[in-house]
């Protein structure tokens, strides 16, 4: 989830939730023992894909749990879960994809929130290379930033949906360069998030085509999630729906209010306040919201005009948080499939319903 989350990269949906699968209020009491403090790792830079965290803050809306709770942002090389398995961090928010790779690693991590719905990893390409379908990627050369993580999990659906395998493309590991490898010509397609990636190119005036991983429906990963472990579960159970609450809460005032959002960011995000930034902060927070919300919602209209989209949500209940089982039990079985993981991987065990 490096580049998130394009990091905060790249879900199967609950569709048609009910109203009580949303948001739901804690009603939680101060509890006599327990942390005073927690903290949430974003792996990532400061980002507007985190202004749900930066609304949560500002807003008080953390101020319900019974512990201090802090934000704090990853370093570039710094590795996804070393903080929260070291006890840094108690919360980080990450792909669920990623996380059952690193349990099957020895990280007792447990899945206790949904931060995206949608998986936004997309495989991009220039119009002018006339990849219009998933099938058109034989013989193509494909950048990723590594053959790990969201992306690579990603591509890995795409050749699947399509009946490929990885010796009928050349992949092309890029780093965090996809702008640069397209616009050069170093690569045929990258895989990207459309929350990220995409916009960046759109921002750019690049002609590109965005595809989904899997046309016939949604892929079999599930993506940027509210992840602890099992031991600070088992001990904080009510603190930990405090924070996924919260966090939910933040979501929400985010969705309702974009233009604030960006407006409390420009406090967390360095530069967000000058013209240029702002204006792109604010597509890549529509893109986001778009990718948080259940199905129901989108743009309106679309395309967007210069000041941001406005999405609109015909489901009544725009935003869940609660972690659905039968998406993670899915991608448990394609990892395994595809050898990401050696073994089937326990979703019992590694997802946790906290508002049931």
């Amino acid at each position: 989830m490096r580049r998130f989350l394009a990091t905060l990269i790249i879900i199967p949906l609950l569709a048609g939730c009910s109203p009580d699968a949303g948001v739901p209020s804690s009603g939680a009491s101060p509890t006599e023992t327990g942390p005073s403090q927690v903290t949430i790792g974003m792996s990532y830079i400061p980002n507007i894909q985190f202004a749900p965290f930066y609304l949560a803050e500002t807003d008080g809306l953390f101020d319900q749990a019974t512990a201090k709770v802090e934000l704090r942002h990853h370093g570039a090389s710094e590795g996804l879960f070393t903080a929260i398995a070291s006890g840094q961090e108690q919360f980080v928010i990450a792909g669920g994809d990623e996380a059952l790779q690193a349990r099957e690693q020895g990280v007792d991590l447990v899945a206790v929130g949904s931060y995206y719905r949608h998986y936004p990893v997309r495989i991009i390409a220039p119009t002018a290379k006339q990849i219009t379908t998933l099938a058109d990627l034989r013989g193509k050369r494909i950048g990723v930033p590594g053959r790990y993580g969201e992306s690579w999990f990603g591509l890995l659906v795409a050749l699947r949906s399509a009946g490929l395998t990885e010796d009928d493309v050349t992949v092309m590991e890029i780093g965090y360069t996809a702008n640069a490898a397209l616009a050069t010509d170093k690569v045929d397609a990258v895989v990207g998030f459309s929350n990220n990636d995409l916009v960046q190119f759109q921002l750019a005036q690049m002609d590109v085509t965005a595809l989904g991983l899997a046309p016939d429906g949604a892929p079999p990963l599930v993506g940027a999630s509210i992840i602890t472990t099992a031991e600070f579960l088992a001990a904080n159970p009510e603190l930990v729906k405090q924070v996924v609450t919260a966090i939910g809460q933040g979501m929400e005032a985010a969705l309702a209010d974009p233009a604030r959002a960006v407006k409390v960011a420009e406090a967390y995000i360095p530069g967000l306040a000058e013209a240029n930034a702002s204006a792109a902060a604010r597509a890549t927070l529509d893109a986001t919201l778009l990718v948080m919300a259940n199905d129901g919602c989108g743009y309106d209209p679309d395309p967007c005009p210069p000041e941001g989209c406005r999405i609109t949500c015909d489901d009544q209940v725009p935003i869940s948080v609660q972690i659905d089982s039968q998406a993670w039990a899915q991608m448990a079985d394609f990892l395994l499939q595809v050898g990401v993981l050696s073994k089937p991987a326990d979703v019992a065990q590694a997802t946790a319903d906290v508002f049931g």
